[in-house]
């Protein structure tokens, strides 16, 4: 696959994950937006209001062979204090989330 249409696909991941997250938590479009392809830190940017309501740093894989381990460590790199949040899928699959268990468990139990 040419580097132009993998990341073409790892933006419409971006876009469709912005689109479902503000849909939710009833966002506009300057609290939250997908950053720019090559733009240092979380794929998906939040305004300090977003945060607090939505208090994950999202990092978005849309790969068929995904290396879990990299994807996380990025993630987590990426945080800026939030939560780190692996958002993934792959061709014809639907999309899944991986985060640290206590974190879920925590999200539980609010």
């Amino acid at each position: 696959m040419k580097p132009q249409s993998a990341k073409a696909k790892s933006r419409r991941l971006q876009n469709k994950a912005v689109e479902l997250v503000a849909e939710k938590f009833g966002f506009s479009e300057h609290q939250i937006r997908a950053a720019i392809m090559g733009e240092s830190g979380m794929d998906v940017k939040l305004s300090e209001t977003a945060r607090l309501i939505f208090p994950f740093a999202m990092e978005c894989k849309n790969q068929e062979k995904l290396n879990i381990w990299a994807s996380l460590q990025q993630a987590e790199e990426n945080a800026d204090g939030l939560t780190p949040l692996l958002i993934f899928k792959r061709n014809h699959s639907r999309t899944y989330v991986a985060l640290e268990f206590d974190d879920f468990l925590n999200l539980l139990a609010r």
